[in-house]
């Protein structure tokens, strides 16, 4: 039964941004156009789902649940060549996997086969569909050019009954492939080719998965899709911007025909990511030319390689979340998504000590038999946890073997002749002497003296090492194999166009290294599969949830501990090893590959702006990738330095800039604003002093985007300042918590989960003003 829903305020949006398609179905529930809000997720089954399409579930399946609707679950299984069980069992898997939660609305486009079927005869009966005879390449002379009309097929006029007659031969079996297609009668003359007497059904001789051998004749997209959703009472139907021109067909089909609901289509900018490919034909081949290890390869962009990679599906909501919904399509940094993912993991990945090129160091003057029990705590002081296990320390140690040089250079801060370092937790070491095998001149051992700390945490004598080095104790370390995943591709755009190169030939060869002989500590010794971890100094990893077995842990890394490839120009000295709080400030050395692509953008600066780049990176710190777009546009370079000007905060200035403002400029720019960069500037200051979210700062920024004003005013006049008064946000959190006492009981059994849907019912009733990290605080609290 379908029951009124209320317009949306921004309480009922769960303080959720605000983007064009939920503006368009407020209106449309305010005018009554629609009572309850129906969306849809519809793969076709003919591969696995990747990061772009994560975009697109949560955007159906957020809107729905946050306007108290409904999104369907329906697979486009009209290609049964490319289709396979497989893929509709991993396509349910990610999406659930996400938190996509479809009920009882799983649908396929094959339940639909006799209804198109008869939608298609009604379509040749109102003499609007003809059954064509050209072969492909004919037809495809005959459509035109975008600049010339195309041709009319001689099989346009046959008759009604000579139509009816040849589609149901067509059913029967009676052609082979390629013998005729039914086309839709409208205009061979359309500017919009789209419109130029489409095909909408053809014969295919193959097995579809799902109804055998029942079809020999197919629906095509457009056509299934469209009636498909008017079958289910799809209100709104939001698609990628690559189906803009096929909207004019999909609302023709609609109107020509005796339908249950009429639908609208919607698009959105799809999620176009830098270093990656995206098509599902170019994943196929990867997978199938075995240049990645199946579509759950970690270096894949498809959900189950990001799942078995250990980015979470908090992640990449938090990611699609920050690019938010756009109606232009741009490119996203990859380095962006990272960065989420980092953000994620720091919250819920303990640190433990692990060295994957091990260096074995003897300390002389440390006794035999001797094990220190060292108390070392999972948790920086920056993350609000608590917990510790006990590292054991012997006379035989393992450091990384990049921590030690025997000639090093000026500024080198960790292990050398005669040098002195920290340990970790522990005291400090001095080496001694080099041993190196006879044969190779490889140095395989150092002897070293060790120095216990003195009571002020110093070395003996007042000495102040700068470096800190992990290590693990070689008794008791666990070995293990590590998988250094990286970038699958070297290149910034690996499937552009340029000079017939292939894609292939952009592949990265230092995409994957994988380590054996790695030693990590023996709190590791019963690590579970599927365990997230960082590696201090190292990055985040996690732990295989495939080729892991008892005592025999494989790692996988998620994510260095900060971006290599973000730099564009300029080499400096390797850091010196420090604690982890130090040593994540300074990226290490990037590779040359993607130095050279980093040059090559600069290059195409002209000098003046090249250097207006160079000088945002150095004295800014603003990402590589976001200096060029400003060194290009004098408009938005003038806002950054305006808003930058009034807060001195230039990363979250650039991002906000080239993120936020300049994706809805479309054809303005931004001298045409009604505001200036110093309004930009306030808003900015509002979020880092806490007074609003990030959430409600976009809504902000909407507002003067379209009207001017000062944000600091909007947010008074409007009230929508942060709630960060723990009483006030706790009653909020206590009541959510006493009105679903089901999902509190299935948290509480092991679904965690649903902790997303407790915080998203909090921001509900809060209006979206509640302090999210409070909000987090309080329920991680009351639920456990």
């Amino acid at each position: 039964m379908t029951t009124q829903s209320p317009r949306p305020s921004d309480a009922d949006s769960g303080g959720a941004a605000s983007n064009f398609i939920r503006n368009i179905i407020a209106e449309d529930l305010a005018a009554g156009r629609h009572t309850r809000v129906v969306t849809r997720f519809p793969p076709e089954p003919n591969g696995y789902l990747h990061i772009g399409h994560a975009k697109s579930i949560l955007l159906n399946f957020g809107l729905a649940a946050d306007f108290g609707g409904v999104c369907h679950m329906r697979f486009d299984d009209t290609n049964p060549a490319a289709e396979d069980l497989e893929y509709v069992e991993s396509i349910q898997r990610d999406v659930r996997w996400l938190g996509g939660d479809w009920g009882d609305k799983l649908f396929f486009a094959s339940d639909y086969f006799e209804r198109l079927y008869a939608f298609a005869v009604e379509l040749i009966q109102k003499g609007k569909a003809y059954v064509c005879s050209l072969s492909e390449a004919e037809t495809r002379e005959m459509r035109g050019t975008v600049t010339e009309p195309g041709r009319a097929s001689p099989y346009r006029n046959r008759s009604v009954q000579e139509n009816l007659d040849l589609f149901a031969r067509m059913r029967a079996g009676e052609f082979p492939e390629g013998a005729h297609v039914l086309r839709a009668k409208i205009d061979m003359a359309a500017p919009n080719m789209k419109m130029r007497d489409p095909p909408i059904y053809r014969i295919k001789r193959a097995r579809h998965y799902r109804t055998g051998d029942a079809w020999c004749i197919y629906p095509l997209y457009d056509f299934a899709h469209s009636l498909s959703d008017a079958i289910e009472g799809i209100t709104h139907s939001i698609c990628t911007l690559e189906f803009e021109n096929n909207r004019e067909l999909y609302d023709w089909i609609i109107e020509s025909l005796d339908v249950p609901s009429r639908p609208r289509q919607y698009e959105f900018a799809r999620l176009n990511l830098n270093y990656t490919v995206m098509s599902k034909r170019k994943l196929l081949g990867l997978v199938k030319g075995g240049h990645v290890k199946g579509w759950d390869d970690p270096r894949m962009p498809t959900i189950a390689g990001l799942r078995r990679r250990g980015v979470t599906p908090e992640a990449i909501r938090a990611f699609c979340e920050e690019i938010g919904v756009a109606k232009t399509n741009s490119m996203v940094d990859i380095a962006k998504f990272e960065s989420c993912v980092r953000d994620d993991l720091n919250l819920r990945a303990p640190r433990v000590m692990a060295v994957l090129r091990p260096l074995r160091v003897v300390l002389e003057n440390y006794p035999e038999g001797q094990v220190e029990q060292i108390d070392a705590p999972y948790w920086p002081d920056d993350v609000p946890k608590q917990g510790s296990r006990k590292v054991p320390l012997s006379r035989v140690l393992y450091i990384e073997r990049d921590d030690f040089l025997e000639d090093p250079p000026k500024k080198w801060f960790r292990l050398a002749p005669g040098q002195q370092v920290r340990l970790r937790y522990a005291g400090f070491i001095t080496c001694r002497e080099v041993v190196k095998d006879p044969t190779t001149g490889e140095v395989v051992e150092l002897r070293c003296t060790y120095d216990h700390p003195t009571s002020s945490g110093e070395a003996p004598g007042g000495r102040k090492p700068k470096g800190t080095l992990h290590w693990v104790s070689a008794a008791h370390a666990i070995a293990a194999e590590v998988r250094l995943y990286d970038r699958l591709f070297a290149a910034e755009r690996p499937d552009a166009v340029d000079e017939g190169r292939d894609f292939l030939e952009n592949l990265n060869p230092g995409s994957l290294v994988i380590l054996t002989g790695c030693r990590v500590e023996p709190s590791l010794s019963s690590v579970e599969r599927g365990s997230h971890v960082q590696f201090e100094r190292q990055g985040f990893f996690f732990v295989d949830p495939v080729d892991s077995a008892p005592g025999a842990p494989v790692f996988n890394r998620t994510v260095a501990l900060k971006d290599s490839w973000a730099k564009l120009a300029g080499e400096k000295p390797a850091p010196a090893a420090a604690p982890e709080s130090a040593a994540a400030k300074a990226p290490p050395p990037r590779p040359k590959t993607e130095r050279k692509a980093a040059e090559e953008r600069l290059a195409r600066l002209d000098p003046a702006r090249a250097d207006r780049a160079r000088n945002l990176i150095e004295t800014r710190g603003i990402p590589g990738d976001d200096a060029v777009v400003l060194a290009e546009d004098d408009g938005l370079l003038r806002l950054f330095e305006e808003a930058v000007a009034v807060h001195d905060n230039p990363r979250s200035a650039a991002n906000w800039v080239i993120h936020s403002i300049s994706r809805e400029l479309r054809d303005r720019k931004a001298g045409d604003l009604p505001f200036s960069g110093a309004q930009l500037g306030e808003l900015l200051a509002l979020i880092d002093d806490g007074t609003i979210s990030t959430k409600i700062a976009k809504d902000v920024l909407a507002e003067i985007m379209q009207r001017g004003g000062s944000p600091r005013a909007i947010v008074e006049q409007r009230g929508l300042r942060q709630v960060a008064d723990e009483g006030a946000v706790e009653r909020i959190v206590d009541q959510i918590i006493a009105g679903h006492p089901g999902e509190v009981s299935r948290f509480r059994a092991g679904n965690t989960k649903l902790i997303g849907f407790f915080v998203g019912q909090v921001m509900k009733a809060s209006g979206g003003k509640a302090n999210p990290d409070l909000v987090n605080a309080l329920l991680t609290r009351k639920l456990a």
